[in-house]
This record gives structure tokens, C-alpha cells and sequence, in this order.
């Protein structure tokens, strides 16, 4: 309700604007806690050797210098990306570069990876580590990439993951943003195989094998069928972990209003909704269930969460859904996710994960 009486002076703000003062809010303590039904047996979640309170986490994107995990962790969310970091500062695309189109739910963003770098990162993660109560607060994944100007992309994610390897729950590898020339190009077998190789061998030093995190992969959803099947092939040769699926799109629908259309940059919230939900299908199907997916784009309600879930992600993100709907939104999910479960019969959120698959067979 309090979100409701104050969205008509944020949706009147500068987007970038209205997110920065959303984090000095957060860091002030100001937002409320509203992590409803986060703590139900039902939703919890148990994936590589970790426990997520709930399936519901916060996207990579929303946190980038890793400042507000425990006010995150406050909203309801189970487990929280933050990031994309780089190995040295950078300031971005120039501005304005963020744009909001309400009645569609839907946000263009060209932000370039901006970020204070991986020491001030890593610090602001040391601080949350030294004050949070207990380790069952929530899941903390990193999100890494690449300076603008890396000619060797490797170099950046081996030195991010031997900083900040030892301090991640898990890894995640973004070479899926369009905002940064040349990314996706990495979206290639010919390179991938022997990158994520690379990348497996630093974090084995970097943390040693019994400790190891997670290192999942995060795509962008503009891939063509003959793409992802090559990359989901990749994936299960390199023995990836996971996969983050989607980044935000370069599709424009007629749907959206012509001026916004125009803007450059990655396309977020409700008209990417269908289209990631089919690329998570679609890897579940080409991995066969055998490699975990964590599913993102589009998501604002219990019913898009569990169409995820049911496609065949195991967790679900969500960022966008954060600026139209506010910060009840994770702990709404939650409880909607448990009506959901128990209308179909079911008694926990993993079995409902792939299950369109199996009403096909």
C-alpha cells in the first residue's frame, strides 16, 4: 500500500535516478521488511551443496556494487545475484540510459556494466559477511564480466574469480548483455569450450575443490535454435553447473510505444516474459533436465514465476518486476508459489520443476 501512495513520484523520476535513491533507502533501512512465506518448508530449495530459503531471488543488475544483500534478503528474496562487477571501475554508457515504459511494464536499459570495481566490491561484500547474524539468511551469487576495453576477455573473469571466488555462494559468467561491444560474441562453441575450461581450473584455484562454487552461465534469449543447441551442448561438455536464463533482449514489439522502442539497449519486464519462459523449455529440453537453470525475464507475478518453474527452472530472478509492483513483490511470489503447488497437487516446489515436460511424454 505504502509503494502504491509513492509510485506516481518515482514513475515521474529519472529511472536511474529513482534506483539510486532506492539504494540509499535500503542501506538506511528505510525499506520494510515484507519477506512473506520465505520460511515454508514447501519452497525450500536444495541445489549443488546449497540451501535457498526460497526459489525466488533477486537479478543481477538491481545490486551492482554489492551495497543492500541484507536489505535484499529483507524483501522476502531467498537468494540474491549481485553484481555485474568488473575488475576495474567504470562509469558506463553515456547518460540518459535507462527508460521506463509503465503501461507496458517494460524497461530499455544501455548502463554498460557501471560499477565501482571488484576491491570496493569486495569489501562491501567482507562488510555484509562480518554483520550478517547467521548463514542461513540467503544465498549470495556474483555476477562477473568484463572491462569495456578487455581485448582478452579471459583475463577479467580469472581475475574476478580468483578475488571474489572464495566469498561467492556461486558464479555467475554474464557474456549476454548487449551493452557491451563484442559480449555476446562469446556466445560461441569455438570460444566457450575452452573459456568455461579455464574458468573451472581458476575457481579450483582460487578455492580449492572441495570448495568450489557453483559456476553457472547466463544467456541472452535473442539466440537462435541452432544456437542454443549447440550451447547446450557446450555447457554439458565443459560440465557447467548451471544456467542463468535470460538477459534482457534487443527485440522491440509493436506493443511498446514507438519513442521508447527506439531507444538502444536491452529490452526487460513484461513483453520478455513469454520469450524467456520458452528459452528455459527449451534448454531443459536440450540438456534433458540434467543441468540446473535458474530462470529470469518478465516476472511479476506467482503465475509467470511458477510457468518458469514448470518449463523448467529450478529458481526463478526478478528485477523489472521490482519498479512497477514494489518490495512485497518477492514475498507475494512466495505465497502465491504455495497456492499454485497445492492446486496441482503438489507437496514441494522441485516437483513441480520440468513438469510441462513430463505431461508431454
Amino acid at each position: 500500500m505504502l509503494y502504491d501512495l509513492i509510485k506516481p513520484a518515482i514513475m515521474r523520476t529519472d529511472p536511474e535516478t529513482a534506483h539510486n535513491m532506492t539504494l540509499r533507502a535500503m542501506k538506511a533501512g528505510l525499506v520494510p521488511r515484507c519477506g512473506g512465506g520465505v520460511s515454508d518448508p514447501a519452497l525450500e530449495t536444495r541445489l549443488w551443496h546449497l540451501r535457498f530459503p526460497n526459489p525466488v531471488g533477486l537479478s543481477a543488475g538491481f545490486d551492482k556494487n554489492a551495497e543492500v544483500i541484507g536489505a535484499s534478503f529483507g524483501m522476502g528474496f531467498g537468494f540474491a545475484e549481485v553484481g555485474t562487477v568488473t575488475p576495474k571501475p567504470q562509469h558506463g554508457n553515456p547518460k540518459p540510459r535507462v527508460f521506463r515504459a509503465p503501461a507496458q511494464q517494460a524497461v530499455i536499459n544501455r548502463l554498460g556494466f557501471p560499477n565501482g570495481g571488484m576491491n570496493a566490491f569486495k569489501a562491501n561484500i567482507e562488510r555484509y559477511l562480518r554483520t550478517r547474524k547467521n548463514n542461513s539468511s540467503g544465498i549470495i551469487g556474483i555476477n562477473i564480466g568484463m572491462n569495456k576495453n578487455q581485448k582478452e576477455p579471459v583475463k577479467d573473469y580469472a581475475v574476478l574469480i580468483n578475488m571474489l571466488g572464495p566469498m561467492a555462494d556461486y558464479l555467475a559468467v554474464n557474456i549476454s548483455s548487449p551493452n557491451t561491444p563484442g559480449l555476446r560474441d562469446l556466445q560461441k562453441r569455438e570460444f566457450l569450450i575452452d573459456f568455461l575450461g579455464t574458468l573451472k581450473e581458476e575457481r579450483t584455484k582460487a578455492c580449492g575443490k572441495d570448495m568450489a562454487p557453483p559456476l553457472l552461465v547466463k544467456f541472452a534469449p535473442d539466440l537462435t535454435d541452432e544456437q542454443q543447441e549447440e550451447l547446450a551442448q557446450t555447457v554439458l561438455d565443459a560440465k557447467i553447473d548451471g544456467i542463468i536464463l535470460s538477459n534482457t533482449t534487443l527485440d522491440r514489439p509493436d506493443i511498446l510505444p514507438e519513442k521508447f522502442r527506439g531507444e538502444m539497449g536491452g529490452l526487460s519486464g513484461q513483453p520478455l516474459t513469454e520469450k524467456s519462459t520458452e528459452v528455459v523449455r527449451n534448454f531443459y529440453k536440450l540438456t534433458k533436465g540434467k543441468i540446473p537453470i535458474i530462470g529470469v525475464g518478465g516476472i511479476s507475478s506467482a503465475q509467470q514465476a511458477y510457468d518458469k518453474i514448470k518449463a523448467g527452472a529450478s529458481l526463478v530472478q526478478l528485477y523489472s518486476g521490482l519498479i512497477f509492483k514494489g518490495p512485497a513483490l518477492p514475498g507475494a511470489i512466495n505465497r502465491g508459489l504455495l497456492d499454485l503447488l497445492k492446486t496441482d497437487g503438489y507437496s514441494h516446489i522441485s516437483e513441480a520443476v520440468g513438469s510441462d515436460h513430463k505431461a508431454f511424454k
